[in-house]
């Protein structure tokens, strides 16, 4: 399966999930565990057997000549074999669960949330090793926190926020948004922060990629709209273009002239996903909107003595700067070879 056959399974996952309003399960391609992965569980089951030989001969005082220092190592021993059955467990849950998930998106945040349970159990285990009264451990833990609370109100903020966005998913690796100032594709979603490859900006007037990243906390998606254009039910948006054309020009011979063109540059795929918004549309309070599968033509009057002609479309957001260049090329091309049915401004009446 080529690469493109992946990004499509994914891409009617995405869709599946999206629409699924029942407990409706789908039947996924099972990925055979990597040989990685069972090379470090063998590793891990070896060093717990050593671990336990360990213990075995601590219980017996076989290292009397540790003194003192006797139950420390136990519980050193039974904390490091706590350890890496903690790591063992998560290593079988990545090769099982997380690494068999339905998309990319999703395997993504499944192992970001198993990293951050695993170092919260490594951290509960290792101050058990260092506290053997549970009572002062749990009383520090309690004082540190509520310092740590007024210190760091911000990076706790953006981790719920982090929380907000695994939960609700108002944007995911890999789609492209608007926040605040900030346009650009979302390449990576930490604990506190998220990263966008940006695209337009000051810099130029296109909707390219800059050159530029911008980093945001967290914190921001719980007090500030986030537009994603990267729905996985409709990834596309509505785009139009404008030619003025004299009133006595052939209307319907223009209109004819652009909507082809669309059509032809767009293709049947982009229809095919409008149907499918449509029905979506029809299960909320607005499924009386007209939404047209097909690219539209408008006539408005312009207020410099000539009328507006525009084409609407649905496009792909990372392409929509491409088409529109295409477009306008060849409808052009197509409008002037009629000058006698599409009169244009000209001269000093522009």
């Amino acid at each position: 399966m080529t690469d493109t056959d992946v990004r499509k399974v994914e891409r009617r996952a995405d869709v599946r999930r999206a629409l699924a309003t029942s407990s409706a399960t789908y039947r996924t391609r099972k990925r055979p565990v990597r040989t990685g992965h069972k090379l470090w569980l063998g590793a891990y089951v070896l060093t717990l057997v050593a671990l336990g030989v360990l213990f075995y001969l601590l219980r017996l005082d076989f290292f009397g000549f540790l003194g003192r220092y006797l139950p420390m190592a136990r519980r050193a021993t039974v904390g490091a074999m706590a350890i890496v059955l903690t790591l063992a467990a998560a290593r079988l849950v990545r090769a099982y669960a997380i690494e068999r998930a339905q998309t990319a998106v999703t395997r993504y945040n499944l192992r970001r949330i198993l990293r951050l349970v695993v170092y919260m159990v490594l951290a509960l285990i290792v101050v058990s090793v260092l506290f053997a009264n549970w009572y002062a451990a749990v009383a520090s833990l309690g004082l540190i926190s509520l310092v740590l609370g007024f210190a760091l109100q911000t990076p706790i903020t953006s981790f719920i926020g982090w929380l907000y966005i695994l939960v609700r998913e108002p944007y995911r690796v890999g789609d492209r948004i608007q926040i605040g100032d900030a346009t650009g594709d979302v390449i990576d979603v930490t604990y506190l922060d998220t990263t966008l490859w940006e695209v337009g900006g000051p810099y130029i007037s296109t909707d390219h990629p800059s050159g530029r990243i911008v980093k945001f906390p967290n914190a921001n998606v719980l007090t500030s709209a986030v537009y994603n254009y990267s729905w996985p039910v409709f990834p596309y948006i509505w785009n139009e273009i404008t030619f003025q054309v004299a009133y006595d020009s052939d209307f319907a011979f223009v209109a004819q002239v652009m909507r082809e063109v669309a059509e032809e540059e767009l293709g049947e795929a982009m229809i095919e996903r409008v149907h499918t918004f449509r029905k979506v549309l029809a299960r909320t309070p607005v499924d009386e909107l007209q939404v047209n599968e097909h690219p539209s033509v408008l006539f408005r009057i312009n207020p410099n003595t000539w009328v507006d002609a525009t084409v609407r479309y649905v496009v792909d957001p990372r392409r929509a700067g491409s088409v529109k260049t295409r477009l306008i090329d060849t409808m052009l091309a197509r409008l002037n070879a009629q000058p006698e049915r599409v009169r244009f401004p000209k001269g000093d009446n522009r």
